[in-house]
């Protein structure tokens, strides 16, 4: 029985200044980047590092979480299309709107892009530099997640939980899935989940700070943030058609090797620091 129900009719536009479109998620996704650079240079500033290091590597990670989340989408979701027309994939990188990231395509071009990054800032080993990025990384999460749910966008399955939400503006699937029936609110979920490991990962890095050892937390992220993933799936409509002969959609598939790399980031930390010792 639904105690509580909620009719979510919210314009994913704000408001249209000369003709443009302000929206939702183009704000969330600014205030993401945002957010994470004042977390980095919150914790770099503590630990003695110069600030410029932090804007040099917010520019870092704004280009490669735009190519890595647009490259993931078209290879995990849209693979026929990046094919068939690749002058169009090779267009959309570098003309917004960008309709179409995937968070897991996201995460392969940051990595790469710190790797980048050490190799400049040769005092700097590449999983303390991950280590002070995650916590911003999981902020981050939960301003796009939020985004998601101004644009009405990865809902849930049908549910009778009380907290419910009727998404009335989803169009992106399709009107098969158009039944305005109470959805969990998926990205909510995330959201909520994304805030909660931020302030768990600052907690324990304020406790810790350079005593921890180069790669704890960046294990612990992946592990926690993609088995969170990997279970909200099954609350979710699929994002694609091809997803419903699956056993396990994409989003699943992928979210493995991530935990599967979180699990062996947190053993060669131990490794390591035992080797110290």
């Amino acid at each position: 029985m639904i105690f509580l129900e909620i009719d979510w009719r919210v314009s994913s536009d704000i408001i249209e200044i000369f003709g443009f479109p302000i929206r939702w998620y183009g704000l969330m996704f600014a205030s993401a980047f945002l957010a994470g650079y004042q977390v980095v240079s919150y914790m770099f500033k503590k630990e003695g590092r110069p600030v410029e290091q932090a804007d040099e590597l917010l520019l870092y990670a704004m280009v490669a979480t735009v190519v890595g989340a647009r490259m993931g989408h078209y290879f995990f979701y849209e693979y026929p299309t990046l094919l068939r027309d690749p002058l169009h994939f090779f267009w959309s990188m570098i003309k917004p709107p960008y309709a179409g990231l995937a968070s897991h395509g996201a995460a392969v071009g940051l990595f790469t892009a710190f790797y980048l990054y050490v190799r400049k800032h040769k005092d700097q080993t590449y999983l303390y530099v991950t280590d002070r990025v995650v916590p911003a990384v999981a902020l981050a999460g939960a301003f796009i997640r939020f985004g998601n749910l101004m644009n009405s966008e990865i809902i849930g399955k049908p549910t009778n939980v009380p907290w419910a939400f009727k998404f009335y503006n989803d169009t992106s699937l399709g009107q098969d899935y158009m039944d305005v029936v109470p959805r969990h609110p998926s990205q909510l979920y995330e959201c909520l989940s994304c805030i909660a490991l931020f302030l768990f990962l600052m907690w324990f890095w304020s406790r810790k700070k350079e005593k921890t050892q180069d790669g704890l937390m960046t294990g612990l992220f992946m592990i926690i943030l993609f088995t969170v993933r990997f279970f909200y799936e099954f609350l979710k409509v699929n994002q694609v058609r091809f997803e419903d002969s699956m056993t396990l959609n994409m989003g699943q598939w992928l979210s493995i090797p991530a935990v599967l790399f979180g699990v062996i980031v947190l053993w060669y930390s131990y490794r390591k620091k035992n080797q110290l010792l």
